[in-house]
């Protein structure tokens, strides 16, 4: 059974049986007081308004979905995590259905909304990039309800929400949660200068140039949007890895299968593409935001690769097997660190790897990957480390 943390989540249109996938933490619960502010405003302003189209943002694992389903909503989320979540949650309480489409970034709605309903992100610059998005997406008279944890609302997000939208009002502090009621601003994404931000990827980043490719032409321009990790300057693990790529990478025969897994904005996909453009790639990651990304910055170095791009929690169940498994795994979600998402990565790449297939990782040091890659891998080899990260290899034998 995976494992799971199960909670019963009381709000004004009755209570739900909620469970958290990935964790059987008791002190995790599949939604927060963020959620119940938000379900109690979206209620108390329903009231009020008949036949209204509802638009939920980032819910993350089906409270307000679920809890806002007699109202029929649509619902646009960047992680993929939401589908199956709601899918389990949807299970335990009958007569809250699924929607028929759950949206994302790579095909967002496109109808015009009464109610939308948002729980605001950690990231400054994709709670902008949200808000200008919801101004395109309100109708004239319509309200947004905006809710977060105090503690993780961004820094500057008075002056974010300022910028963008009409505030009406914010609430009080409730259980350590606040919510934020909006009208529609003048701000939209058009020629918005933060919806791209990036760095150039060249040879001080250890980049090795593959057959027929000049070193000094080897300077990668990458671009991400604002949900995507690191995505103004690489990322110091990844740094550490990238030197290594081009021995993991050069034995791979033509056409063979990589999986740039978690791939963020695509970095290291690319950086194999460099070493051996001939190979198969295939990007992969749980936001939809990476996946553009990672889409927009192989388009633009390495226009004829044979690329494929999967909006996917890990591996999808029904992939290829893959010679190489390229992996910087994240080490927090929705505020929780550790390596229960890692873990979970290594459990697919060991049964997605064909027999000579091999993973080629970086981590956090002090989260012990040596010890977490064993349970899956028969052989692991460290590469190279320093004081944070270490770099690792692992195959089956």
């Amino acid at each position: 059974m995976p494992d799971l943390t199960t909670a019963v989540l009381d709000f004004p249109g009755g209570s739900l049986t909620l469970s958290r996938p990935g964790t059987d933490d008791p002190a995790l619960r599949a939604w927060s007081a963020a959620d119940e502010l938000l379900l109690q405003a979206a209620f108390d302003h329903l009231e009020t308004v008949t036949d209204a189209r509802v638009l939920v943002i980032d819910d993350q694992y089906g409270a307000l979905t679920l809890g806002l389903s007699r109202f029929a909503p649509d619902v646009v989320a960047d992680n993929a995590q939401l589908s199956a979540a709601l899918v389990t949650n949807a299970n335990q309480n009958p007569g809250n259905p699924v929607p028929a489409c759950i949206y994302s970034w790579l095909q967002p709605p496109t109808a015009s909304y009464d109610l939308i309903v948002l729980r605001i992100p950690r990231e400054a610059d994709y709670l902008a990039w949200l808000l200008r998005w919801v101004n395109g997406a309100l109708r004239p008279d319509g309200i947004m309800l905006a809710a977060g944890m105090i503690k993780h609302l961004p820094d500057r997000s008075v002056d974010v929400f300022a910028d963008a939208v009409k505030v009406r009002q914010v609430g009080r502090a409730v259980k350590k949660a606040r919510v934020i009621s909006c009208s529609r601003g003048q701000a939209t994404l058009d020629n918005w200068p933060g919806t791209w931000k990036g760095y150039e990827l060249g040879k001080g980043c250890g980049l090795t140039a593959g057959p027929g490719r000049r070193p000094e032409n080897l300077g990668i321009r990458v671009a991400a949007m604002p949900a995507v990790f690191a995505r103004e300057k690489l990322d110091i693990g990844t740094r550490l890895m990238l030197p290594h790529l081009a021995a993991a990478i050069e034995p791979c025969r033509s056409g063979a299968r990589v999986l740039d897994l978690a791939c963020g904005n695509g970095v290291l996909g690319l950086a194999a593409l460099a070493v051996k453009p001939d190979i198969e790639i295939t990007f992969s990651d749980v936001s939809s935001q990476a996946v553009l990304s990672a889409s927009r910055n192989q388009e633009a170095a390495f226009p004829g690769a044979r690329a494929f791009f999967a909006h996917s929690d890990g591996i999808a169940s029904n992939s290829e097997p893959f010679e190489r498994i390229l992996l910087n795994p994240p080490f927090h979600e929705g505020g929780v660190v550790g390596d229960h998402i890692a873990l979970r990565l290594f459990e697919q790449a060991s049964r997605n790897l064909t027999r000579t297939g091999r993973l080629l990782m970086v981590g956090n040091r002090h989260l012990g990957y040596h010890r977490s890659l064993r349970r899956f891998f028969s052989q692991v080899r460290q590469v190279d480390a320093d004081p944070k990260f270490v770099v690792f290899e692992a195959w089956r034998g």
